[in-house]
């Protein structure tokens, strides 16, 4: 079980990678846009999320509260990032994009700070 556990919250990590590293590349490249890279991202972010939730609680070692924020950001962010993609933007307006960087900060911030 622990190998699953590890292989999954690895997966975890390189979907952090995609919709982080997307965002950044396109702030970098002043596009303003956002890219399948993060919707792909996000969407192995929330699949694994779920699936590492339901191991942890299984085990009696969840904190509901945290994993609970945890999941409705990434759904936030997933809707962010999923409307834009699906209906082919080019760009998105200054606020969304900046709101959507300042929400994967946050949700990071609270993975790592949240005890």
């Amino acid at each position: 079980m622990d190998l699953i556990h590890l292989v999954l919250r690895y997966l975890h990590l390189l979907g952090f990678a995609a919709v982080f590293g997307g965002w950044l590349v396109s702030w970098l490249s002043k596009k303003y846009n956002f890219n399948t890279a993060m919707l792909y991202g996000i969407a192995v972010q929330l699949a694994t999320g779920i699936v590492l939730y339901g191991i942890v609680a299984a085990e009696g070692d969840a904190n509901h509260a945290k994993l609970g924020v945890k999941f409705l950001l990434a759904l936030l962010l997933g809707v962010m990032i999923a409307i834009p993609v699906w209906k082919k933007r080019e760009r998105v307006a200054a606020g969304h994009f900046w709101a959507t960087g300042a929400l994967i900060a946050v949700t990071a911030g609270v993975a790592v700070f949240w005890q």
